[in-house]
C-alpha cells in the first residue's frame, strides 16, 4: 500500500525528497491506513492537485472523498500539532484583531489565544513558515508562536466574523436597540454571526472569562436585565440593558444549554461546553422563574484555573506538610466543611488528584460531577439514586478510595462510616462553620462517638480570602483595633495593607483568592476524648495539644503577610471576640 502511495505521488509529479512531498505521501498514506479513502481515490486526487495547483488536502476536499474536518483532524494527529475547532471557540477580540485582516486572510491564518510566552494561531498548513514569519511581525519577539491545524473553512468563516462584526457588549446592544434585526427572528439563534443575539451571548461569556468571574447572573427587573458577575466571591456589577433584549438572549442560552425553550414557568437546569480562546470551559446553567420572569444564572467551570495542585491551593506550608502526612493513612474518613463557595470542590479534587495512580481505584459520586478528572471514575447523583444508594452500589466496585460529595442524612453517614471501617479511605464534605462542628454533627446523624473513634483521619475547615491587589495595595502601620484582631503586641504595631482600586483590578483593590485553613488530626488523645462525650472545649484543648491553628490565626498570619486585608478577614472569619 505504501508503495501505491509512493508510486502515485511520482505520477503526480513529486520528488521524493522534497518536503512538501514526504508531507503529500504521509497525508496520503495515513488517510489510506485509516480506512478513509482508498488507493485509487488518492491517485485521482494527487492528478488534480497537480492540475490545479491546490494542496493534496484541498484536492481531496473538493473532489468529495473526504470532508474538511476529516482533513484537519488528519492533518492535527500526522503533524503532531493540536486541532483547534474555530466553530465551538469564542475568541479574544484583541487578540485576534492584531492581526491585520489583509495577512489573515492571505495566508489564512488566525491568532486565537495568547500568554506572557506564547501566542497560538490557528493554520490552515501548520508548516507554512512564510506565514509563521510574518505573524511574528505583529507579536512581542519573546512570544512563542504555535501552530494549530483548523480546517480553510474554518479560519476565513472565523476571519469575516471578528473581523466583519462588532463583538463588544456595549456595541452589539446598541445594534440591537437600532432594530437592524428583529427581535422575533434572531430568538433560535440559527443564523451565527450575522445573528447579534449570538454575539451577545458570545460576548458576555468571553468577558466573564476574561474577568476571572465563577459565576454570570442575569437578573430581570420590571423594565431592565441586571448583568452580574461574581469574581472573587463577591458580586460585582456588570451591564444593565432593556428587558426587551431578554427574550431573545435566554433562549440563546437555553439553545446553547440544552433546555426547553418554551418552558419558561418552571425550574431547568442545563449545561454546555465553549472552548473560551485556548481552553475549554464548561458551563452549568440553571433558570428560575421570578415575578419578572426568568431568572438565569450560569456556573463557570473553568478547568484550568479551578483544578489546581494541593502546592498551590493557598495553603500554609505547615498545613500542606500536614494533610500530606495524614493522606498516608491507609483507610478512614476526611471530611471538609466550609459554607458555599468556600472552594471544597477544589480542595477535594486537589487531594485525589495527589492521591491519584495507576495503582489504586478511585471512585466519586457526586452532584453534579464539575471537572472530568483522569482515570477516576465518576458519577453523578442521578433521579431515582441518593447519595446512600450510590455509596453501596460504589462500594461493589472494588474502589480504594470513595469520594462522596457531600454527607446529608443518616444513611449516607453510616454508610461512609462503614466504608471507612472496612479498609478504604473515604473523602467527604459537611456543612458546618469549622472543623470542631464536624464531630457533633455527625453524631447528630446518629453515628456513636465509639464508632467515629479510630474511624476519622482528619476534618478540615476552609474559606477564600481575597488577594490584594498588588498593583494598588495600600501600606499603613497597624492601630489598636487592628493588632487587637491579629493578636499582636500594640507597642509593636506590624506594617498592614489596605485595598485601593485600579484599573488592574477593575477598581476593587483586590486580584485573585486564596485559602486558608484549620486542620483538626485526629489521634488516640482526641480520640479518647470524643468517646468520653467531650464538649467542645475539651475538644479544642486536646486538639491544640496536637498541633491545631485555627482559622483565625492562619487569616491573621496572611494579613500579616501582606496578601489581604483586616477588613477582608473579618467578612470571612467569625472574630466577633476580637473585635
Amino acid at each position: 500500500m505504501a508503495q501505491q502511495v509512493h508510486d502515485a505521488a511520482a505520477n503526480a509529479g513529486s520528488g521524493a525528497t522534497d518536503p512538501q512531498s514526504e508531507r503529500v505521501i504521509k497525508l496520503g498514506e495515513k488517510l489510506i491506513e485509516q480506512g478513509v479513502i482508498a488507493p485509487d481515490q488518492l491517485e485521482v486526487a494527487l492528478r488534480e492537485q497537480r492540475r490545479s495547483n491546490k494542496m493534496l488536502g484541498e484536492a481531496l476536499v473538493s473532489l468529495g472523498f473526504i470532508t474538511e474536518s476529516t482533513l484537519a483532524a488528519t492533518l492535527s494527529e500526522s503533524s503532531g500539532f493540536a486541532r483547534f475547532d474555530l466553530a465551538h471557540t469564542v475568541l479574544d477580540t484583541d487578540v485576534v484583531r492584531t492581526l491585520p485582516k489583509e495577512i489573515a486572510q492571505n495566508y489564512a491564518v488566525l491568532p486565537v489565544a495568547s500568554d506572557t510566552e506564547t501566542v497560538q494561531v490557528a493554520m490552515a498548513d501548520v508548516y507554512d513558515v512564510v506565514a509563521i514569519d510574518r505573524i511574528r511581525r505583529y507579536f512581542p519577539r519573546h512570544k512563542e508562536i504555535v501552530p494549530m491545524v483548523a480546517s480553510p473553512s474554518e479560519i476565513m468563516e472565523a476571519i469575516d466574523a471578528y473581523y466583519g462584526y462588532e463583538m463588544s457588549i456595549d456595541k452589539l446592544l446598541a445594534e440591537i436597540e437600532k432594530g437592524e434585526t428583529e427581535l422575533p427572528t434572531v430568538q433560535t439563534g440559527d443564523e451565527g454571526f450575522v445573528n447579534p443575539t449570538v454575539r451577545l451571548a458570545n460576548a458576555i461569556i468571553l468577558d466573564a472569562v476574561k474577568a476571572g468571574a465563577s459565576d454570570i447572573h442575569f437578573e430581570p427587573e420590571d423594565l431592565f436585565v441586571r448583568l452580574r458577575y461574581r469574581i472573587d466571591g463577591v458580586m460585582t456589577q456588570g451591564k444593565a440593558f432593556h428587558k426587551n433584549f431578554w427574550p431573545a438572549l435566554s433562549v440563546r442560552l437555553k439553545i446553547m444549554a440544552g433546555m426547553n425553550i418554551a418552558e419558561s414557568r418552571k425550574p431547568q437546569d442545563g449545561r454546555f461546553t465553549f472552548q473560551v480562546a485556548a481552553r475549554e470551559v464548561d458551563f452549568r446553567v440553571a433558570a428560575h422563574p421570578s415575578v419578572h420572569g426568568e431568572n438565569m444564572v450560569l456556573r463557570i467551570l473553568d478547568k484550568a484555573k479551578s483544578l489546581r495542585s494541593l502546592d498551590s491551593l493557598g495553603y500554609d506550608r505547615h498545613v500542606v506538610d500536614l494533610i500530606k502526612k495524614l493522606m498516608r493513612r491507609p483507610e478512614g474518613i476526611v471530611v471538609v466543611t466550609g459554607p458555599t463557595g468556600s472552594g471544597k470542590t477544589t480542595s477535594m479534587y486537589s487531594l485525589l488528584s495527589y492521591l491519584n495512580s495507576m495503582s489504586v481505584n478511585i471512585m466519586t459520586l457526586e452532584e453534579p460531577v464539575e471537572y472530568d478528572l483522569p482515570v477516576i471514575r465518576q458519577s453523578d447523583v442521578r433521579e431515582g439514586m441518593s447519595f446512600s444508594d450510590g455509596v453501596r452500589s460504589i462500594l461493589r466496585q472494588d474502589p480504594d478510595i470513595v469520594f462522596i460529595g457531600e454527607v446529608r442524612d443518616s444513611d449516607t453517614a453510616n454508610m461512609a462510616l462503614r466504608a471507612a471501617m472496612t479498609g478504604h479511605k473515604v473523602f467527604t464534605t459537611l456543612h458546618t462553620n469549622d472543623s470542631l462542628g464536624a464531630v457533633s454533627r455527625l453524631l447528630d446523624f446518629g453515628l456513636s462517638p465509639g464508632m467515629l473513634a479510630g474511624n476519622i483521619i482528619a476534618v478540615m475547615a476552609q474559606r477564600l480570602l481575597r488577594r490584594l491587589c498588588p498593583a494598588c495595595k495600600t501600606p499603613y502601620t497597624a492601630g489598636a483595633e487592628d493588632c487587637r484582631i491579629l493578636d499582636v503586641d500594640p507597642a509593636d504595631p506590624p506594617t498592614l495593607y489596605a485595598a485601593q482600586g485600579c484599573g488592574s483590578c477593575r477598581n476593587t483593590g483586590y486580584a485573585g483568592r486564596t485559602a486558608i485553613a484549620e486542620v483538626l488530626p485526629f489521634n488516640e488523645a482526641l480520640d479518647e476524648v470524643i468517646v468520653q462525650g467531650g464538649t467542645r472545649r475539651q475538644i479544642r484543648e486536646a486538639a491544640k495539644d496536637n498541633g491545631f491553628t485555627p482559622l483565625a490565626e492562619s487569616g491573621a498570619a496572611k494579613v500579616l503577610a501582606g496578601e489581604t486585608s483586616v477588613a477582608e478577614l473579618i467578612n470571612t472569619v467569625n472574630l466577633v471576640d476580637r473585635l
